[in-house]
């Protein structure tokens, strides 16, 4: 048997977000998702939306304890614009919205648990895109600033770390390229100018954190995922770098480094996309780096050169017109979410921050595996045996124990989720959660995946008998 040690002060815990925990109760306005069930409730797995999602909104006392019986030290969730401010243009606060993300934050103090908060995850209010087109909107980015200053001055005395957003390159991808999330739009060009968009906005909500002044720590959290080639043809490696820039390096060097990568700045030059920047706005984004990163990591991207030439005519801008996805042959997989399990890659994204990014500090953010039908594990005793996800975490600690001992600043580990909560369109398809929900009686209970995480919190070691696969 191998035990890894971790540090005394290391970060265990989870993260969810307001709009998937919460429900929407006693909300004036409605976020994109919730606007977008109710438009078309068939786009959403069993037609289940957001109106009760975990229920947090009203068991947050009782949910809060059972994190602690979790072990976790830390959890991450965020606060709902859409919920907490009356007026968008005004900026006015919600009283009773205002009180009860005080009464959560001072909920989890209580219970020894360290809040994070997030600012935007994925949940901008409908009404600002309707009226201004969302984040394609600079007048969207310095409400958001607004929001951002709001929320540092209600809470700012008790919560110390602070998030911008969560995974803006999802935002990107799912409404501006992909379709699967609101707006659903196709456009690349939008979609260039929504990445820039988002950044400047988490860029001129730090600068607000900093004018605050306030003893804490503001970063970002993005989804990094590798991208590795197919092989090592030129080709293959040639589209890699492409993929990397975009998936990648895209937010990561703005939000670390103050600057877009000069390659991908080149890239969009050349297919005549580049977003629209004024020179004070780049100063901005230059000026405040973030603090602290946080890295939601789930799967690899396995690239390979493109099917075509993305030279040909008359094609419209996408950043994938310079790669394809590659399916491993024999990879090993979560077949119920379809995503590989490469575990290996929380290693290589700790070196490269080490590396390339001035060993910043860091922290995993989201980690985590989706199951349908989980009921199929329930015991006599009516507890969900999880092994498969107590496995899952451990391949991915031994890796990320592997980084921090050659020295990556790594100062936790985040699973997705604390308790099973509704995921946007896949609604309750896969549940995550070291907690489970029966969505019709909200009755909540721990898994074994639960207890055997709050061993490993309570000692700080993982114990290995010869189960990690490399």
């Amino acid at each position: 048997m191998e035990t890894l040690q971790f540090p005394e002060n290391f970060w265990w815990g989870a993260a969810t977000s307001g709009p998937q925990s919460e429900g929407n109760f006693k909300k004036q306005h409605q976020n994109v998702m919730d606007y977008w069930y109710a438009q078309a409730p068939e786009d959403f797995y069993n037609q289940v939306g957001p109106d009760t999602a975990s229920d947090f909104y009203h068991d947050f006392q009782t949910d809060i304890q059972l994190m602690k019986v979790c072990g976790l030290n830390t959890v991450r969730t965020s606060i709902q614009w859409s919920r907490l401010i009356d007026d968008f243009e005004k900026n006015t606060v919600n009283t009773e919205a205002a009180a009860f993300y005080s009464a959560v934050i001072d909920a989890f103090l209580a219970n020894g648990i360290e809040p994070f908060i997030t600012l935007h995850h994925f949940d901008l209010p409908a009404e600002l895109l309707h009226k201004y087109g969302g984040w394609e909107s600079k007048h969207v980015v310095d409400l958001f600033a607004g929001f951002a200053e709001r929320c540092f001055a209600l809470f700012g005395d008790r919560v110390k770390y602070w998030f911008t957003h969560n995974e803006p390159l999802v935002v990107v991808e799912g409404g501006y390229l992909d379709q699967f999330h609101y707006p659903k739009k196709v456009n690349g060009r939008a979609a260039v100018q929504v990445a820039y968009n988002l950044q400047l906005a988490s860029s001129k909500a730090i600068a607000k954190y900093r004018q605050l002044k306030q003893d804490g720590q503001i970063g970002i959290i993005l989804n990094l995922t590798p991208a590795y080639p197919a092989s090592q043809a030129k080709a293959d490696i040639e589209a890699s770098e492409k993929a990397d820039l975009w998936y990648n390096r895209l937010f990561m060097d703005a939000s670390s480094k103050g600057e877009f990568p000069p390659a991908l700045v080149e890239l969009l030059e050349q297919e005549g996309v580049l977003w629209q920047a004024a020179k004070d706005e780049l100063t901005l984004i230059r000026e405040n780096t973030i603090d602290l990163l946080g890295v939601n990591f789930y799967h690899p991207n396995r690239v390979q050169r493109p099917k075509f030439s993305p030279k040909s005519l008359v094609v419209d801008f996408r950043p994938d017109k310079y790669w394809q996805a590659y399916d491993m042959p024999m990879a090993r997989m979560n077949v119920d979410k379809g995503w590989e399990i490469y575990p290996r890659a929380v290693y290589d994204i700790a070196k490269d921050i080490q590396e390339n990014y001035g060993n910043l500090l860091w922290y995993i953010s989201e980690n985590g595996m989706g199951v349908s039908q989980e009921e199929r594990y329930l015991n006599a005793d009516g507890v969900i045996e999880d092994d498969y996800r107590i496995q899952f975490i451990k391949e991915h600690l031994y890796w990320l124990h592997k980084g921090m001992r050659e020295g990556s600043n790594c100062l936790g580990y985040h699973l997705w989720t604390p308790i099973d909560c509704w995921s946007w369109s896949n609604a309750y398809r896969n549940r995550y959660g070291l907690i489970a929900n029966n969505i019709h009686t909200q009755t909540k209970t721990v898994k074994k995946s639960g207890r055997w995480f709050k061993k490993v919190a309570a000692s700080g070691r993982l114990e290995l008998e010869n189960d990690i696969i490399e």
